[in-house]
């Protein structure tokens, strides 16, 4: 029985994956009415089955479903929803959607659509806190044209250069360009992908620091003007851009500098009544600056390590701030959040680490999750779940937390060796390789230290499967057979192998190398 009962009845969510099942969770227990938008592809699952109500948006194309205003409008009226929360990714950033929510009379669990456009443009954003005398990543804080706008902050700043969508995140829309001669190419494809994946073509650019760490704070407001900031979360390790390792507090940040990446995201916004949570994302340069580069006006891919460490639930307050909760005053010392422990995440995607993180889809035929003292796993898969070329390829993520960063360390070990998945390749060979690097227990690592350890050619061991298992067995043959034969049958046998699955063409790569 809820003894509080709460102002929204009905929340339709409108995103998929492991965020659906995490704000249903939350909506359930807070006895709200929970709905599922959902694309035909993904009708099954966890989260199909812990809705109370389901509806279908559209096709599973992203554009016809989880990306179209008119069809999550629709489908929210057709089941008398009173507030929609749209997730992450997909519509979550865009002002369009919260305006139209808004005007259909239905509530949007997440920032004003002001909010959105003053703060979640990246763009806008620059001016706005330019404005303010917060430092940002040198560039230009004008959306680009045309090549030519590109080319003339290029001459300003100097390369190596970041191109950036203005709308969205996760590393969608970004290119980095080290030389004039790339500059069209990288124009042309980070605007393609941008409009690909959030609708909206608006890039801009700015320099890209080198050996930079990606720090960011967590931060919550409830639009009268009240803030609550969280302990930093330091997300270096990133591979195109994309974050792959996320641990709270940063391992290298002393108090004093901990207090002065707070004081920045306060100052960033006092003055802005934002609503629901939100990101602020800085670069911490080698010489010791705090660089503002972003801010995701929604909850991050990262939260449950932010909640993990401080006890929060940012599902309910998001929806409680909606409903009209005051936060602590405007006052920095009463806005800091006080924490207890570290806590890190791993993203498992559905990837191949050893050719170059191509998607792999397929279906999941072994599923097995870790758990114990301090172990989180947010996750929508299960044996038998497909992974489909339509959407993010984000199958899990692994959380962890400990009284202090070697007792999360530790736990996460635990937890890798415990973990099994089948079926499609994944992340889990770059985690492994992670935690072997004396480095990052060192805390000696910023946002091209993945990058360039990848490079390596014996950074990744392979996980041992059955499929690898085989692999290794034909990849030991086939090297002897070579040995045996003219150069016209090696070329002959090296076709044949080229048409078979890529892991007896992995299994070739590790016995050449005598790797294992």
């Amino acid at each position: 029985m809820n003894l509080v009962q709460p102002k929204i009845k009905r929340v339709m969510v409108a995103n998929r994956g492991e965020i659906a099942l995490r704000i249903l969770r939350t909506c359930k227990a807070m006895g709200i009415h929970t709905i599922l938008a959902h694309s035909s592809v993904d009708a099954e699952g966890p989260g199909f089955d812990l809705a109370d109500t389901t509806i279908c948006l559209g096709p599973p194309e992203a554009l016809k479903s989880y990306l179209s205003i008119d069809a999550i409008i629709a489908a929210a009226k057709k089941t008398g929803a009173d507030a929609i929360h749209p997730g992450y990714g997909f519509l979550s950033e865009r002002r369009a959607f919260s305006q139209a929510v808004e005007d259909a009379g239905i509530t949007f669990l997440g920032p004003t659509p002001q909010n959105i456009q003053q703060l979640g443009d990246k763009v806008q954003a620059r001016q706005a806190l330019t404005k303010l005398k917060i430092p940002i990543v040198p560039g230009d804080s004008e959306a680009i044209a045309d090549l030519s706008s590109v080319e003339s902050i290029a001459d300003s700043v100097g390369f190596p250069l970041l191109i950036k969508a203005a709308a969205g995140g996760g590393g969608k829309g970004m290119r980095v360009v080290e030389r004039k001669e790339d500059l069209e190419s990288a124009f042309r494809l980070a605007q393609s992908e941008a409009l690909n994946a959030f609708g909206d073509g608006t890039l801009f650019a700015e320099k890209y620091l080198i050996r930079a760490r990606h720090v960011e704070v967590q931060v919550l407001g409830d639009g009268q003007g009240g803030l609550r900031l969280f302990p930093e979360r330091d997300c270096s390790p990133q591979r195109r851009h994309q974050k792959l390792l996320e641990e709270t507090p940063c391992p290298v940040l002393s108090n004093e500098q901990r207090e002065e990446l707070l004081k920045l995201a306060h100052s960033s916004l006092k003055d802005f009544n934002y609503r629901g949570p939100g990101t602020l994302e800085f670069l911490y340069a080698e010489t010791g600056e705090f660089y503002f580069l972003e801010m995701n006006t929604r909850l991050q891919v990262e939260h449950p390590i932010t909640e993990s460490i401080t006890g929060f639930d940012l599902v309910q307050e998001q929806i409680e701030i909606t409903e009209g909760k005051k936060l602590p005053t405007n006052d920095f010392e009463k806005s800091v959040t006080p924490y207890s422990g570290s806590s890190i995440e791993f993203r498992i995607n559905a990837e191949d680490p050893y050719t170059n993180f191509l998607p792999s889809t397929g279906t999941i035929t072994e599923a097995h999750y870790p758990g114990g003292p301090g172990v989180r796993v947010d996750t929508a898969s299960h044996q038998g779940s497909s992974i489909t070329p339509y959407y993010d390829s984000l199958v899990a993520k692994l959380i962890v937390v400990g009284q202090d960063r070697v007792q999360a360390t530790s736990r996460l070990q635990v937890a890798l060796e415990e973990i099994k998945i089948s079926g499609v390749l994944t992340t889990l060979p770059v985690l492994k390789a992670i935690l072997d690097d004396p480095e990052f227990h060192e805390g000696k690592y910023h946002i091209q230290s993945l990058e360039e350890k990848l490079k390596q050619p014996d950074y990744l061991t392979p996980t041992p499967t059955p499929e690898l298992e085989l692999a290794l067995a034909l990849g030991g043959i086939l090297n002897q057979q070579n040995q045996k034969r003219s150069p016209s049958q090696n070329r002959n046998t090296e076709e044949a192998v080229n048409q078979v699955s890529p892991w007896v063409q992995l299994g070739r790569q590790f016995n050449l190398g005598g790797r294992l």
